[in-house]
């Protein structure tokens, strides 16, 4: 089966040659992208650079007027980040565990994902990191939380500490300060696992309901869409009463999501279906409605048609047009509101951590990027924040950003690199 494959494998990366010549050449970014027609791929198209990791003493490449350092150095594919009220910073370090392949494309798919440390065996902790002299750099570790299942979202609230692993969300007892949870969890909410498995939280801004992002099992339904059920969605839990259902549907994979303060509304960033095209459909940053519904897996960006799926006309009928493009599969992750001031030169906006592509011929993401905001809704085009992630020839990753979060002084961003495996500060230079 390896060389089954490692052939596969060379058919991708010939049909990656080949599409490259049709292209697009501009990215669906912005409020009114241009999308190209879709193009089914029949053999879909797989390239991902090898992951290599930062050299000492190189770092990203940063916007005008900032400058960036290792807040905390040797973890093992941190993931997502959460800053405490006391300044303590938590990362959750997992990893995708796949399950068996089942086509030769799954061998292709998992050899590609195994080169780039995308998938293999998750350290299933939280740690938490210390900054005790306000250097910019973390000076003590501790493991915080273990032998947990892929934890990636975490929230607090009160004295309860609230994780989103792959297969549901746990509460556990916390005191301010502490560096180590021993207490049991209870579990409050549950999910299925596999898939888009990460499972993002965050607290509403009164503190009474917290929201989990579950992504799709498969790219459109592909095992029928009984077995999608209670996926593709955005969660809510309500604290108090403990119930849980359905905020909004049809996102195939929502992961990261903040709060846009002067209109309390919620917004999320989503991973749109493969085997379309290089920009066909757009990874999309958009507001959510409660009882919203987006389109997957019958369509996308509005009621553009997928037609290689059994149709709803009544939810296409309904389906919500997303605000704004992130280009096509550029795997954006990470997100979160960044105040005008935090950074020199940067008004408010949300910050996005991208990733980065696997299967367009040209490779997209790989970069911090910031969208600016204006009354409540973009304002304008993507700025980096950081880049030089990925080699110039594109066969090799240094690096590649997935959560980002306001660092305990609110002068600063963090950024979780899981192939760099680092978590990088980025301030003022």
């Amino acid at each position: 089966m390896d060389f089954l494959a490692r052939a596969t494998a060379v058919v991708g990366g010939t049909m990656v040659a080949i599409r490259r010549f049709g292209a697009p050449k501009v990215q669906a970014v912005g409020t009114a992208p241009t999308i190209p027609d879709a193009k089914r791929q029949g053999i879909m198209t797989l390239k991902m650079p090898t992951a290599k990791g930062w050299a000492p003493g190189h770092v990203p490449d940063t916007a005008p007027g900032l400058g960036v350092n290792a807040f905390a150095s040797g973890l093992e594919h941190p993931r997502w980040i959460e800053v405490l009220p006391n300044g303590d910073v938590l990362v959750a370090e997992s990893k995708e565990q796949p399950n068996p392949p089942k086509t030769l494309m799954d061998h292709a798919a998992q050899a590609t994902m195994r080169r780039a440390r995308a998938i293999g065996t998750s350290a299933n902790r939280i740690t938490l990191w210390r900054d005790t002299d306000g250097d910019g750099v973390a000076e003590t570790r501790e493991v915080f939380l273990e032998r947990q299942n892929q934890p990636f979202g975490m929230a607090l609230v009160g004295d309860t500490f609230y994780v989103g692993n792959t297969d549901g969300i746990v509460a556990f007892p916390y005191q301010e300060g502490q560096t180590t949870i021993t207490a049991a969890g209870r579990r409050l909410v549950t999910f299925k696992p596999n898939g888009h498995w990460t499972r993002s939280l965050i607290v509403s801004p009164d503190g009474t309901s917290l929201y989990a992002g579950v992504g799709s099992l498969s790219n459109i339904g592909d095992q029928g869409m009984e077995a999608e059920e209670g996926r593709a969605a955005i969660w809510r839990l309500d604290l108090e009463t403990e119930q849980a259902g359905i905020f909004a549907s049809g996102l195939r994979n929502a992961v990261g999501m903040a709060w846009e303060p002067s209109t309390g509304t919620l917004w999320t960033v989503v991973n749109e279906r493969d085997g379309l095209g290089d920009e066909t459909p757009p990874d999309y940053l958009t507001s959510v409605r409660e009882g919203g519904f987006y389109g997957w897996p019958y369509c996308y960006w509005g009621q553009t048609v997928d037609d290689r799926v059994p149709q709803d006309p009544a939810l296409v009928a309904r389906a919500i047009t997303p605000d704004y493009a992130l280009g096509g599969h550029t795997a954006s992750l990470g997100l979160c509101w960044m105040p005008a001031g935090t950074l020199p030169g940067f008004p408010d906006g949300m910050v996005i951590g991208q990733h980065g592509s696997w299967n367009r011929s040209t490779l997209s993401g790989y970069r911090v990027v910031f969208v600016p905001f204006e009354g409540g809704k973009p304002s304008g085009p993507p700025r980096d924040i950081l880049s030089g992630f990925l080699s110039d020839d594109e066969k090799t990753a240094y690096g590649r950003p997935v959560g980002v979060a306001i660092g305990a002084d609110r002068k600063s961003l963090l950024v979780a690199d899981d192939v760099g495996d680092i978590i990088w500060r980025v301030t003022a230079a």
